[in-house]
């Protein structure tokens, strides 16, 4: 009995449920279009280390806020359609809700904060809120009595059910919704201290561990999971030696500026020479980072609807899109 034909075997060997885009293809793809950014506007947004300037939010960026703009148009086309079908008037349309995860280092936040500013942008839906689950970070001083403050960042330091009650109350539509704020200067949630959402049209959840799978409870039952309730996943790749030399170019950043100011949990770190810095950033981060990447965040990769694979200079190289 014959086997495929080489044709087939070579499309068999093709087929994946993702379509793959280089920078040049994705790119060309924002051909005619003006970004809504400007130069100071950038350099507002760029993150620690991130080299992000107006070719990359046009290549890049701009194709992506233009695609994540028709999910949501599209999404309100189909709540009216919806309420055609049930024949009764239904709730106006819930928030569109966009899950952002990636490593430590890797530029999500900056990726999040250029999503944001570039959504705003087109008309149809003018309010965008971002929110970072560092808020939903349990308490140092709980961290400390569960004995896991060295394992914060893992999935374990969240407070998850708060996390999750957040994202359900945005996607139940209620019009004002509270979250919890982090200081990255003192290392800790801010007591008493919130973000209010109030009416979005879109939401971005940027944060480590977002596209976690639900865990199984202890009477063996599956519970909810936080993107379980996410309209659109995105997530920002790169290769791990380059998010470990971010990670360390980063911290000998802080280390002459956030690291010295009053106040800082970190304040320790300015003293180090840079040697000593160096050798503290890759301790941490084969420590903490490294494993937590490994072990929780790098395996919710395939889990996203988008996947941005940066290069070593940051920009990103490809774009992988999941078909419909």
């Amino acid at each position: 009995m014959s086997g495929p034909l080489p044709e087939q075997q070579r499309s068999e060997r093709e087929a994946s449920p993702y379509v793959e885009l280089d920078r040049a293809a994705w790119a060309a793809l924002a051909e005619g279009m003006e970004s809504p950014l400007t130069n100071e506007e950038i350099r507002a947004l760029r993150g620690l280390g991130d080299e992000l300037d107006l070719e990359e939010i046009q290549k890049i960026y701009l194709p992506l806020s233009r695609l994540l703009s028709m999910y949501v148009e599209s999404a309100g086309r189909l709540h009216r359609k919806q309420e055609e079908f049930l024949n009764q008037p239904q709730p106006p349309r819930t928030p569109f809700v966009i899950g952002l995860a990636g490593s430590v280092a890797v530029g999500k936040s900056t990726t999040a904060r250029v999503l944001q500013q570039m959504l705003a942008h087109w008309p149809e839906h003018p309010q965008v809120a971002l929110v970072t689950t560092d808020g939903f970070l349990l308490p140092n001083a709980e961290l400390e009595r569960r004995g896991i403050l060295h394992r914060k960042g893992f999935p374990e330091s969240y407070d998850r059910k708060a996390l999750l009650k957040f994202v359900i109350d945005i996607k139940s539509g209620r019009e004002a919704v509270e979250a919890p704020t982090y200081s990255h200067l003192v290392y800790d949630v801010v007591p008493d201290e919130k973000v209010v959402v109030q009416s979005p049209d879109i939401v971005i959840v940027e944060g480590l561990n977002v596209l976690q799978p639900a865990r199984t409870r202890d009477d063996g039952k599956v519970g909810l999971a936080v993107a379980d309730y996410f309209d659109f996943t995105v997530y920002v790749d790169a290769a791990t030696t380059d998010i470990k030399r971010w990670y360390a170019e980063r911290f000998l950043k802080l280390r002459e500026t956030s690291f010295r100011k009053p106040g800082s949990y970190f304040r320790r770190y300015s003293k180090f020479n840079e040697a000593e810095a160096l050798a503290e950033a890759e301790r941490i981060w084969d420590e903490i980072n490294g494993p937590n990447l490994m072990e929780n965040v790098l395996p919710t990769r395939s889990r996203a609807k988008l996947v941005l694979r940066k290069d070593a200079d940051h920009s990103v190289r490809y774009v992988r899109l999941r078909k419909i």
